[in-house]
Formats: C-alpha cells, sequence, structure tokens
C-alpha cells in the first residue's frame, strides 16, 4: 500500500506524526493490494485536530475522518473507524471484487462480537417528488427551509441533477456527477 500523508491549513507534517500514520494505517494495509494508494490528510481546527483518510479503490472510496482535541489519537481512531466499515461490510465487497484485489483470509481474533455484518440494506421509504430547475443558491435556502441536510435538484445553469448539502463545519457542499 502507497500512502502519503499531508496537511491542510498550514499544518507541518513531523517525522512522528507521518511515522504514526503509517503505523496505524498499517492496521488496513492487509485488505489491499500493494499498488492501492491511501491519502491522508492532518489538519487544525481552533482546537480540533482533524484526521482524514480516503483509499480510492476500483471503482469504490473508502474515507474516514475523526475528531479530537489530540492528533495522535484522531490517527489512530480514523484507521480504526475505517477498519469497522471494511469489515461491516465485507461480504458485500467478497462479492463484488477479486479475490486477489480485497482479502479477508486473515486471521479475525480482533474482531469484537459487538460488530454485525449488514448483509441487506434496507430502503424503508421512498419519496417522489418534482424536481424544478434552480441556482445553486436556491437550492441552499429551500434546503434550509425544509430543515435537512441535503438537497437533490436540477441545475439551472448546467441542467444536470445535482446535490446540495450542509457539512460538519457549516459550510456546504455540491455534488456535480458526471458521466
Amino acid at each position: 500500500m502507497r500512502i502519503s500523508v499531508s496537511g491542510r491549513n498550514g499544518m507541518m507534517i513531523t517525522d512522528g506524526l507521518r511515522n504514526a500514520a503509517l503505523r496505524s494505517l498499517s492496521k488496513v494495509e492487509k485488505f489491499f493490494t500493494e499498488d492501492t494508494e491511501a491519502r491522508v490528510v492532518l489538519s487544525v481546527q481552533k482546537n480540533n485536530q482533524i484526521a482524514e483518510v480516503t483509499i480510492p479503490f476500483k471503482g469504490m472510496i473508502f474515507r474516514a475522518e475523526e475528531v479530537s482535541d489530540d492528533m495522535y489519537a484522531s490517527i489512530d481512531n480514523v484507521v480504526d473507524k475505517l477498519e469497522k466499515q471494511i469489515l461491516k461490510y465485507k461480504t458485500k465487497l467478497k462479492n463484488n471484487f477479486t479475490p486477489e484485489s480485497i482479502r479477508f483470509d486473515v486471521q479475525q481474533d480482533y474482531i469484537k462480537n459487538d460488530l454485525s455484518e449488514e448483509t441487506e440494506f434496507e430502503v424503508v421509504k421512498t419519496k417522489r417528488f418534482p424536481v424544478k430547475p434552480m441556482s445553486v443558491q436556491e437550492a441552499i435556502l429551500q434546503m434550509n427551509l425544509l430543515g435537512h441536510n441535503f438537497f437533490v435538484f436540477t441545475n439551472s445553469e448546467t441542467d444536470d441533477f445535482t446535490v446540495v448539502y450542509k457539512r460538519k463545519d457549516g459550510k456546504y457542499g455540491l455534488i456535480e456527477p458526471t458521466m
């Protein structure tokens, strides 16, 4: 696994932080092939120490983020969160990938018994609604009026389906699909 560690918002990556990230990511390295890339981004916002790990893999993206008041704890916790994600969906992942691409043949004594695997995703509600073309600003306003965390709309500038969402930091994000 190739691991890159970088800083955001002026964060300097020390050898200690880089080594902590590499050591922690070795826990999930066993699931992936050697050519898999993992990106670790460390940042500080006010008193929050933030660690993000992104692993693009065969058309899927494994991603986790952890915030604490200690960067080393954030690094350890984000990798634990990522490992739980992988193990929770291991059957689905096994069925979608070839045996050479993602591995679950390692001893799994360390898996906690309370980690139940989801075998089926249950859709409990379906909503249908008319989608009218609107600007991004109008969509954000509509989302806030509805009290939702995301809103699907047709972007009046591009005529594409678009999703606007509220981020954890209180700002807004936009998802624009490409084909």
